[in-house]
């Protein structure tokens, strides 16, 4: 149920900038009914008028009587009436075509904005597969559901509704008889939809974790393939397959009970009116010509009155996948944005300090991951943070970035606590070099100005000379212009790294993080990153984080961290001499290296 409130709130929010159309629609929806439930009436007449004229007509006394005038007309309203109905149809559905593309494409453009200004908790805890399936399977699920059953939704409803009242100004006798197992119809049809729900919003969520599943293994299939894991991955990939399996065949099954279900109903309440009717036209004494006219509607109405049921029925699935769908994606409009503070302070710069004072954090809620941590900088110092896989340093930098924030304690920039600032202003002054680079579609040019799209061709060349890549680049045929991305690219991962480095030079910021930006790459390359990280770090205040310690030997202060607690401070001479954990440290990585 909270679903389908939920999903009925969701629709309503696309669909009310189309109520003109919509509207448009459910006029025809409603004349195209009336056809329908018209033309069985003139069917009746036709039978009815047939029958007189074959009485007159076998009559040779009658025979010059015998006129098929009103035939004639019987049918040819009838006809009309269908032509009319399919055109009505027609129109209605290549207005909701347009109003499903339409209001899909809406959806899509307001998931990927919503997006842009989620925090990065969301994107830490769902896998990138999950998130595409939003964009792809649900709101494919979406457009056909308001492509096909929007409108079978609207014309069931209206036929449904029609059906009743032409038969009840026919017969009553035979109405009551023909609605009589609507009641069992409705209660069976409840039971199973309740339990399809079921199943199918667990075979949305199963497919989101397979899909996450398929683009890990794609993303690192050139380790599985290094590492002879390929059956290791088709054995996850079966496993989580068989979940889908599991799911989608118990809420096919449910959901394809329905109709053929649904069909029996109808025809056994066709059989019925057949029978009632028949009794009644006896009992009553009616005409030939008349009775067998009234049962003829009957039967057609009868076999209508179930269309409208059977045709919602069939349409459960897409509709449920749907409703499942609109709570998926409802679950991304409702994630919590950023929050950027009203009037926020501007940030022009680090001119004094930076300070973590008394700071504690946790990803989960009981599961502390900083300690009380304490940590000043000075401006145009850099800071190296060291220790074990675990102890806090990536965190530190979520944190500094206002990724997340603090559980308590404070981070200030001049005094000024980040919470204070606005965000926009912050993340401008704040650049990041990540130890997996990412490139993107484009040129190469385009890829460094990703972060300063109006930088000049001058700070673009300075950027990349400034990080050692210039040179590599003008070899190249198109120099600048030559198209890259992530997946197929001339780059190697250092020079990858290298392209990282000029785009967070070319936006100039005031502090620098580095994150393990040359654990990935070889002996020699790293050399080149550190000539290049040396360039960036002149003169900005910057945190350094490294497990090979060789690099940050020049660094102002070297922060320790293990288990989230700041254990040794100094630089790397003074921590040598303290031969406490930093020295154990330094001097195992001599010996391996």
């Amino acid at each position: 149920m909270n679903d389908l409130k939920g999903a009925g709130k969701f629709y309503a929010h696309y669909l009310r900038k189309y109520w003109p159309g919509l509207l448009i629609v459910l006029a025809l929806t409603i004349l195209a009914s009336y056809l329908q439930v018209k033309a069985p009436i003139y069917m009746g007449d036709a039978i009815t008028a047939l029958t007189k004229y074959l009485q007159t007509w076998s009559n040779p006394a009658t025979r010059a009587q015998a006129s098929q005038a009103t035939f004639n007309s019987a049918i040819i309203k009838m006809a009309w009436f269908y032509i009319f109905n399919a055109a009505a149809m027609l129109i209605s559905s290549l207005i909701i075509s347009q109003i499903a593309g339409r209001s899909t494409g809406t959806m899509r453009i307001g998931l990927f904005r919503k997006m842009q200004w989620m925090r990065v908790s969301y994107f830490d805890t769902h896998s990138d597969g999950d998130i595409l399936a939003r964009y792809t399977s649900d709101l494919d699920n979406i457009f056909n559901a308001m492509n096909q059953a929007m409108f079978e939704i609207f014309a069931s409803i209206t036929l449904f509704i029609g059906m009743i009242i032409m038969m009840f100004r026919q017969n009553v006798t035979l109405a009551w008889v023909a609605v009589a197992s609507t009641p069992v119809a409705v209660v069976l049809a409840a039971v199973i939809i309740v339990k399809a729900q079921k199943y199918v919003n667990e075979q949305q969520d199963d497919v989101g974790k397979l899909n996450g599943y398929i683009n890990e293994q794609i993303t690192g299939q050139k380790i599985i393939i290094t590492n002879g894991l390929q059956q290791e991955s088709i054995k996850g990939f079966l496993k989580h397959n068989e979940e889908v399996k599991k799911t989608t065949l118990r809420g096919q099954v449910w959901s394809g009970i329905l109709f053929p279900l649904m069909q029996g109903m109808s025809l056994f309440n066709t059989a019925l009116v057949i029978f009632v009717g028949s009794a009644l036209v006896l009992q009553q004494g009616m005409s030939v010509a008349a009775g067998l006219g009234l049962v003829v509607i009957f039967v057609q109405l009868a076999q209508q009155y179930y269309q409208p049921i059977i045709s919602l029925t069939s349409l459960y699935s897409m509709i449920q996948l749907a409703i499942t769908g609109a709570r998926r994606i409802n679950e991304v409009r409702e994630q919590p944005d950023e929050i950027s503070p009203e009037n926020g302070k501007i940030l022009d710069g680090i001119h004094d300090k930076i300070e973590l004072k008394d700071v504690h954090f946790s990803y989960l809620p009981g599961k502390e991951i900083l300690h009380g941590v304490n940590i000043e900088v000075d401006h145009g110092e850099m800071v190296a943070l060291v220790g074990p896989t675990g102890s806090g340093k990536t965190t530190v930098m979520n944190l500094l970035n206002r990724f997340y924030d603090l559980d308590s304690g404070s981070i200030t920039f001049d005094g000024v606590d980040i919470r204070e600032m606005d965000l926009m202003s912050l993340r401008e002054n704040v650049g990041i070099v990540l130890q997996d680079p990412q490139l993107f579609s484009g040129t190469i040019g385009e890829n460094i100005k990703f972060g300063k799209p109006d930088a000049t061709d001058e700070e673009l060349y300075d950027a990349a000379k400034q990080a050692r890549i210039h040179d590599f680049i003008m070899t190249l045929d198109d120099g600048y212009d030559t198209m890259i991305s992530d997946e197929n690219t001339i780059f190697s991962a250092g020079q990858k790294q290298l392209m990282s480095i000029a785009r967070t030079i070319i936006t100039n910021p005031r502090l620098l993080i580095l994150d393990e930006a040359t654990s990935n790459v070889d002996t020699v390359t790293e050399a080149q990153i550190q000539e290049a990280m040396d360039n960036v770090i002149q003169g900005r205040t910057s945190f350094v984080i490294a497990h090979r310690l060789k690099t940050i030997l020049n660094a102002d202060k070297i922060v320790v961290l293990r288990d989230g607690n700041v254990i040794e401070e100094g630089n790397h001479q003074q921590l040598l001499a303290e031969k406490g954990f930093y020295a154990e440290l330094y001097h195992n990585q001599m010996v391996f290296e």
